[in-house]
């Protein structure tokens, strides 16, 4: 017998607990921030938390990625490698581009629904920020791994069909209610990617970074990606410039925080 949609949907995220508090009444805002692959977010994150203490940043489970974790068995009580999902998926994208996407999904999943923590509860005007979501696995790195051959159809197909389930399924303690969408030019991120020297991300050129700044500007700023949620119709997106270097620059980070400090307090 094949158990119910609600039942899978919940095995698949066994062990995260339901979140308490704040889902009954406001709540908190809840943003995501968005961007290239090297365009900033990591410092962006950074800045944010140590500008604004009393919010709550959860960053991006890259980690997790990069070393996979097997569960010990009878005979082997510890934790097994299973090996580095995020290399072994920018080695051999037609082979492992499914696979990843749909670890980086769940991985991302689980972050957004884990209880609010403590100083959340507690705060007078509480924010929760994510380093990407849900959204952006799908409409910027699955649909261009598709795009671009690494998914075939079948393997799109089915990614859709449970992202979507998995999205309806969860839907209200999903919310958000803006995107900050990090902006530089595919240029600007391919000197900070070797910049900061990733070692699974050595072989990505310029054509992936201006694939994906392609996908960023269709969703974010164009507004011309089909989009299948009636919640992110109309979320509100910040665009913030960060093509000149801010990591060292005061005023330039003073000026981006109170960019978002003020679009936070209208949403």
């Amino acid at each position: 017998l094949r158990a119910p949609f609600s039942s899978m949907a919940q095995s698949l995220l066994e062990g995260v607990p339901f979140s308490r508090g704040l889902h009954a009444g406001r709540g908190p805002r809840r943003l995501s921030i968005e961007g290239n692959i090297a365009v900033g977010k990591s410092t962006f994150v950074k800045l944010l938390a140590k500008t604004y203490p009393e919010w709550h940043v959860a960053t991006e489970p890259v980690a997790t990625w990069q070393d996979i974790q097997a569960a010990g068995t009878q005979k082997a009580c510890t934790a097994q490698s299973l090996g580095n999902l995020l290399d072994m998926m920018y080695r051999e994208p037609a082979r492992w581009s499914y696979t990843f996407q749909t670890f980086s999904f769940l991985s991302r999943l689980k972050v957004q629904l884990e209880p609010f923590p403590e100083k959340l509860l507690q705060a007078r005007k509480p924010v929760q920020i994510f380093e990407r979501s849900v959204y952006s696995d799908r409409y910027i790195f699955a649909k261009n791994l598709f795009e671009n051959g690494s998914l075939s159809d079948i393997e799109w197909h089915i990614y859709q069909d449970w992202h979507s389930f998995l999205l309806w399924e969860f839907a209200s303690r999903l919310t958000l209610h803006g995107f900050i969408y990090l902006q530089a030019s595919p240029q600007v991120c391919l000197k900070r990617l070797y910049r900061r020297a990733r070692e699974e991300e050595k072989g990505i050129e310029l054509a992936y970074l201006e694939q994906l700044h392609g996908q960023h500007e269709a969703w974010l700023l164009h507004k011309t990606t089909k989009l299948h949620f009636e919640a992110l119709m109309n979320i509100p997106v910040l665009v913030l410039d960060v093509n000149d270097d801010f990591s060292e620059e005061v005023t330039k980070q003073e000026d981006l925080m109170r960019e978002v400090n003020t679009f936070i307090k209208n949403l």
